[in-house]
């Protein structure tokens, strides 16, 4: 291998060898793959008119700028494979079945219930379950994902269904895409008086890129209005086409409110898993599965409703769940009855964690509470790696030496405390997606799942006044006092476009005020007086608009400014002093600039505060 100078430093090249990296990975660890010094990797960087340090977690596209600079091909592990790898060190496969054909047993279809807000998802929840879920969700907008499972009875034979609600608006994607992940069936919930919506094709392409059979509820067919066909004919477009169409699609008429129509929709999902999924799995393994929802009690501590996937889940065991582990403290069902196990396709609340778990984590059972602890150490350094690299954008030098002449951009920085991690994590996502240009930051310094705490406080506090968004949550007493004497800015919400209106409408007001300019009148020169201690004065007709004393001037000749930032300085009417002479009329202008001349225009103009779009 050649060892090439680069800005006067020697490094081997690679000559197209893979690197992989795990995310987040600094250039020490880069140096220590290619047998570099880590100081030359830096220099190098300097030279590619980068500042980067020796051991800060760099993002995947600083990596990748350094490899192809070294002919290095960069593979930056991703989550999943990362995750894979850190598992295969502890002996553990997550995602498969252990054991043999003849261990597996049938288990119960995992649906998702999917569409545009408003449409009836909860609702037809709430009909199945003959509970009154609508009335604790805040706007009427479900913001947490449920678990619950069901029983009916299909062919002579009792059969189980879980169903998870996922949120419909739309900043929710996120949750909805781990929904649809998690899923075996989706149903897709269409109302008759409204078709469908953006919303609706978005939890479609969820459904659709899980790869998950979609069976078609069609609700508020007893509304005034309602055509179930018409909902048939839009979703033919997106390649669901009805059975009663020649193709191979379920459509179900229904009506969440009346309830009719809902064992038909329980007999579909059962026809559809049937006869297009295998759903079996090992019951007699140690559980695997995802964390669906995860909140902080009061009581109780971290509570996370998990979906056991495969094997089975018992009070006593010790469990990694992301970040959190723990030993299985006490089961709940959907239902709040203690249970002592859970099979596969059980959804239950778990109690005994450690901290709170994001919704969509993995959880596992593992052998002792020892390798539970090491696993969930690693998976979190490994983000807190992955976060820094993610909010360290890359600095330029040219952007360093322009913000150094600009001054620092305004930035808006907030805590983001909610009762669910899910809530959390889509909120943080829809705030971060705010666009209102380069001048404005939003940065969030801290989100967790509880009340508002002394802690969360003080780091407002000690961050330059960073606004505390409090998210279906209240503030302990002594933080209430402490931000009340310290004048620290809460705000609460309960329904999570609110608070996105409200942060972008700030975001805004940090703004500095764009000015246009906006031409007032202009004034041909007729005639060229000069005025003892004054200079020279222009006698001219008013061709157009308004001259208005002590706006801003310029003197034109030949269609080319010549004059720049005056100011009109002395307007008379004959012997009479004007504050304005409007279109048609003769007038003497002074405007401090002596080379005037006969056929010159004079344009005025002011600026004017842009308003923002």
């Amino acid at each position: 291998m050649s060892a090439p100078a680069i800005g006067g430093v020697q490094v081997a090249r690679g000559n197209g060898a893979t690197i992989r990296l795990p995310r987040g990975a600094s250039l020490s660890d880069f140096a220590d793959r290619i047998g570099a010094n880590p100081a030359s990797l830096v220099q190098i960087m300097l030279h590619l008119g980068e500042m980067v340090t020796a051991t800060q977690s760099v993002n995947e596209e600083t990596l990748q700028l350094l490899g192809a600079e070294l002919d290095y091909d960069i593979q930056v592990v991703s989550p999943e494979e990362e995750d894979r790898e850190l598992l295969e060190a502890f002996d553990i496969e997550f995602g498969e079945d252990e054991g043999d054909e003849a261990d597996l047993a049938a288990r119960p279809p995992v649906v998702t219930v999917m569409g545009h807000v408003d449409h009836g998802k909860t609702k037809l929840l709430d009909a199945i379950r003959k509970t009154n879920v609508v009335a604790r969700e805040a706007g009427g907008i479900t913001q947490h994902i449920g678990a619950y499972q069901v029983s009916t009875t299909h062919e002579g034979e009792e059969r189980k269904v879980t169903f998870i609600d996922t949120p419909g608006h739309e900043a929710f994607t996120a949750m909805r895409a781990r929904g649809a992940k998690s899923t075996d069936i989706a149903v897709l919930v269409v109302a008759a008086d409204d078709g469908v919506k953006p919303q609706t094709i978005e939890a479609l392409n969820h459904a659709q890129a899980a790869e998950v059979p979609v069976v078609v509820a069609v609700n508020k067919v007893d509304k005034e209005g309602a055509d179930p066909n018409k909902v048939r004919a839009q979703l033919t477009e997106y390649g669901l086409v009805a059975e009663e169409y020649g193709g191979s699609t379920l459509f179900v008429d229904i009506s969440a409110k009346n309830g009719t129509g809902i064992e038909n929709l329980l007999e579909a999902i059962l026809l559809t898993a049937d006869a297009e999924l295998d759903l079996r799995a090992n019951p007699s393994m140690g559980a695997q599965g995802i964390a669906i929802e995860a909140h902080l009690d009061k009581g109780r501590g971290p509570v996370a409703t998990v979906l056991v996937q495969r094997g089975t889940l018992r009070v006593g065991d010790s469990i990694v769940c992301g970040e959190a582990f723990g030993r299985v403290r006490a089961m709940l069902d959907d239902t709040g009855e203690a249970v002592e196990e859970a099979t596969p396709s059980y959804p239950v609340r778990v109690m005994g964690l450690t901290a709170v778990p994001g919704a969509g984590d993995n959880f596992i059972v593992v052998t002792d509470d020892r390798m539970a602890r090491q696993i969930a150490e690693q998976r979190a350094a490994r983000k807190r790696s992955a976060d820094m690299a993610k909010s360290s954008r890359r600095r330029t030098l040219e952007e360093l030496f322009s913000d150094l002449e600009k001054g620092r951009v305004d930035e808006l920085k907030l805590i983001i405390k909610g009762d669910v991690s899910g809530s959390v994590e889509a909120l943080e996502d829809a705030l971060l997606k705010i666009d209102v240009g380069d001048e404005v930051r939003l940065r969030v310094l801290h989100r967790a799942v509880g009340a508002i705490t002394e802690y969360d406080v003080n780091l407002a506090v000690a961050d330059d006044n960073a606004v505390i968004i409090g998210f279906n949550v209240r503030p302990e007493p002594r933080a209430r006092d402490l931000a009340e004497r310290e004048g620290v800015d809460i705000r609460y919400y309960s329904v999570i476009y609110q608070a996105i209106e409200e942060i972008e409408a700030a975001l805004k007001g940090m703004l500095k005020p764009e000015f246009e300019e906006v031409q007032m009148g202009t004034a041909e020169v007729r005639e060229v007086f000069k005025v003892p201690k004054i200079g020279n004065v222009a006698g001219a007709l008013v061709r157009s608009g308004l001259i208005v004393r002590n706006s801003k001037a310029r003197v034109i000749r030949d269609g080319v400014v010549i004059a720049d930032n005056l100011t009109v300085s002395s307007l008379r009417r004959f012997k009479d002093d004007a504050t304005e002479v409007r279109e048609g009329f003769e007038c003497g202008i002074g405007v401090g600039y002596n080379d005037i001349r006969l056929d010159d225009v004079i344009e005025t103009f002011e600026m004017r505060e842009k308003p923002r779009v």
